[in-house]
């Protein structure tokens, strides 16, 4: 049986993780959330495609060819989050779940960092919770794309 695919793009400067500006971004290297990624995606009964790119048309590239290959993609665009309209436009052409990730809290930086052009085609937004967040937002993939069981029902669900 073939898992459902998530894809995780990562953007500029994520590759230098765990040494760049570490009281921000943390201590933890992009290898280090692939794995943590791995594991959990694994645990939710999915198979991630995890990427990172400092080059906006490769990260469109991706985004483009995601569409019938993958249920869902994460997304940390990084600075582009807040420039890229190309990018906005890629994932405005899904079909699929998007989830807006960032290690930092968007909104206790600077002024510039509060807009984000994927938020607007965006199903949720994960920030601040370092890493973690990654695993928070696979979390939320698996249950838009329906691989978690049906009685797994978060808390103060109704049904």
């Amino acid at each position: 049986m073939m898992l459902p695919k998530v894809l995780i793009l990562n953007g500029p400067n994520l590759n230098l993780l765990g040494t760049r500006e570490p009281e921000i971004y943390g201590r933890a290297t992009l290898a280090d959330l692939a794995a943590a990624c791995e594991q959990r995606a694994v645990a939710l009964g999915l198979a991630i495609d995890f990427r990172q790119s400092n080059h906006e048309g490769e990260l469109v590239d991706w985004i483009q060819g995601s569409r019938g290959t993958h249920g869902a993609i994460i997304i940390n665009a990084a600075a582009y989050t807040h420039t890229s309209v190309a990018i906005l436009d890629a994932l405005s052409a899904l079909e699929m779940p998007i989830i807006e990730v960032h290690l930092s809290n968007i909104f206790r930086r600077e002024a510039f960092r509060h807009h984000s052009y994927v938020s607007a085609v965006a199903h949720g937004v994960v920030c601040g919770f370092g890493g973690f967040g990654y695993e928070m937002a696979l979390e939320a993939a698996a249950r838009l794309i329906g691989t978690v069981f049906a009685n797994d029902q978060p808390a103060g669900s109704n049904r």
